[in-house]
């Protein structure tokens, strides 16, 4: 891989790491997996909360014995209200980095701004295209010739903030959105744990709204996997 592609276990140890979730959790599994394969450059995955309190990603935690915690966001009368009991809830683990993974709320600017430069979403599209939902349906429906995941820095704007890492795949004529959501996703776990990696190894920051890989700022749409990956 690219020297600034690169994932190794011998960063600064004891990055811990908070997952938020909404509902399988295969983004969560990916960490899960990297964990152990020893790949997050010594990342600590110390809790998972949860929206939604059949979300399946909760069982995914539970086999790994990694706390977890469910707020139902139906039990608040406001937004800010459910961000204010989150955040207290995210911080009694003090984390280093809050990644969300499948968690499908929008955040109060309050909340995002306690956790400035230190939390990452991963959507599925090559961003700037496709904000938001149906991502994969999108793409279909305009013909596109590919498709992908990137993984961002998470700031005010939905899907708006700085990308740290872009993977694409091809889109199909035959493809349906079920099948290229299925080619997205495997990139999807192999982007993420390695975006965890590096701001685990202090290589990945972010400053004055913008990414940074080593020192060296990263471009508009982020580092491109498919032409580092082996």
């Amino acid at each position: 891989m690219n020297s600034d592609l690169e994932s190794s276990t011998n960063g600064n140890s004891g990055c811990r790491v908070v997952v938020l979730i909404s509902g399988g959790g295969t983004n969560l599994q990916a960490l899960i997996d990297a964990a152990q394969q020893d790949t997050l450059a010594g990342a600590q995955l110390v809790g998972v909360l949860s929206n939604r309190p059949n979300a399946g990603g909760l069982a995914r935690a539970a086999q790994v014995s990694i706390p977890s915690i469910t707020l139902n966001h139906q039990d608040y009368a406001s937004r800010e209200a459910f961000d204010a009991a989150m955040l207290h809830n995210i911080d009694a683990w003090q984390p280093d980095l809050v990644v969300l993974a499948g968690f499908m709320r929008i955040l109060t600017p309050e909340f995002v701004a306690h956790y400035e430069g230190r939390m990452i979403n991963i959507h599925p599209s090559l961003l700037p295209k496709y904000p938001g939902l149906h991502t994969h349906a999108r793409a279909i429906e305009a013909g596109d010739r590919e498709h992908g995941a990137t993984v961002h820095f998470v700031t005010t704007e939905l899907d708006g903030g700085p990308a740290i890492v872009q993977a694409s795949v091809p889109v199909h004529s035959d493809d349906t959105e079920a099948i290229l959501a299925q080619r997205v996703q495997t990139v999807e776990h192999q982007i993420y744990p390695a975006a965890v990696a590096w701001f685990a190894q202090g290589l990945l920051t972010m400053r004055s709204g913008r990414a940074y890989m080593r020192g060296k700022l990263i471009g508009s749409t982020g580092l491109n996997w498919n032409e580092s990956a082996p």
